[in-house]
């Protein structure tokens, strides 16, 4: 299997991935029918969650909360880390999947390593998918659940005033699209974005959006697929697409990171550009031979360690407070 891509990429992250295409020629993303691709995909998430929550040591609590009006209630799974102390920072949490896949388990182990790594309150946002529901449904559901977190904070047990919002690729987007409905809407206030890899520009004309079709991973033709059941023929806000949102200012500090083998590499350098520009201030990394979420396929990988180092110190500095002296070991799942 030797394709210019693939031999670009980190030796140590390139080899599960070749397990997988070996598996799944394509990837997982190429199965065409969607039903089945979200059973194979929920099926991989619960293998590698098996390991995580017999060692976990946060405890969970499953929740519905209201949803938009007139829509059904969002689903949220809340963290607590042992020793949680009053009035402490908190993260919400929304996972990955493209738009179309994924629910509260799909990023369970990220969810749980911040969780612990942090000692901070972890809210995990469900959200309606496309094709079924295209865009707003899904930073509707987000925004919903952020209200709630934030008017629950005292029975929660976390400091309102230090509260981050979290996502990579799709829940990338969404923490993005929710940091600027809040703006908009005048609150829950948000302390920082987490954004990594993010799904942010519907156009697809970059060159890395030309230039990654057979990693396997959140190729080209995933993304629009993904993002045509997303919009659903709509024309994007800024809220679907954030990179071309027209105001950009008044966001919390950001941090991004994303792989130079990821389709996303060049809008999100974009959306740093824009950030920065709008005074936002913005840290950026871009990590040489990664792909998109490889250090879900690859968690022991030197530079999946190595990437979740440089997160965990980032959210410590930005929340303010001193990280568990516990190993920095990627979590596994993918998008």
């Amino acid at each position: 299997m030797k394709t210019s891509q693939l031999d670009s990429l980190d030796p140590e992250l390139r080899a599960p991935l070749e397990e997988l295409l070996g598996k799944y020629p394509g990837g997982v993303y190429a199965i065409e029918d969607l039903a089945e691709r979200r059973r194979i995909d929920a099926l991989h998430a619960a293998q590698m969650n098996e390991a995580v929550k017999a060692a976990q040591t946060c405890s969970t609590e499953d929740v519905q909360v209201p949803g938009p009006t007139g829509c059904a209630p969002v689903p949220l799974r809340i963290y607590r880390p042992r020793n949680l102390q009053p009035a402490s920072p908190a993260v919400f949490f929304i996972h990955g999947g493209g738009m179309c896949l994924g629910d509260l388990d799909y990023e369970h182990a990220t969810a749980v390593k911040i969780c612990e790594e942090l000692g901070v309150l972890v809210v995990s946002s469900g959200y309606r998918k496309a094709p079924e529901h295209p865009h707003p449904a899904q930073v509707d559901d987000c925004y919903a659940a952020l209200c709630w977190m934030s008017g629950n904070a005292t029975s929660l047990g976390f400091d309102p005033e230090s509260l981050a919002i979290f996502g990579g690729s799709a829940g990338g987007n969404l923490a993005l699209a929710t940091a600027l409905k809040a703006r908009d809407l005048a609150g829950p206030d948000l302390a920082y974005i987490m954004a990594l890899y993010p799904m942010v520009d519907h156009r697809h004309t970059t060159p890395s959006a030309h230039q990654i079709t057979d990693i396997g991973v959140w190729d080209r033709k995933t993304n629009i697929e993904a993002w045509k059941w997303f919009l659903a023929g709509q024309a994007p806000d800024g809220y679907a697409a954030p990179l071309h949102a027209e105001d950009l200012t008044g966001l919390p500090p950001t941090f991004i990171d994303v792989g130079t083998a990821d389709a996303f590499r060049d809008e999100d350098i974009a959306l740093t550009q824009r950030l920065l520009a709008a005074g936002i201030p913005t840290e950026l990394h871009i990590y040489p031979g990664v792909y998109h979420a490889a250090e879900h396929f690859a968690p022991d990988a030197e530079a999946a360690r190595h990437m979740w180092t440089v997160r965990i110190r980032a959210l410590c500095k930005a929340l303010r407070i001193q990280p568990a002296p516990t190993d920095t070991e990627g979590p596994g799942h993918h998008n």
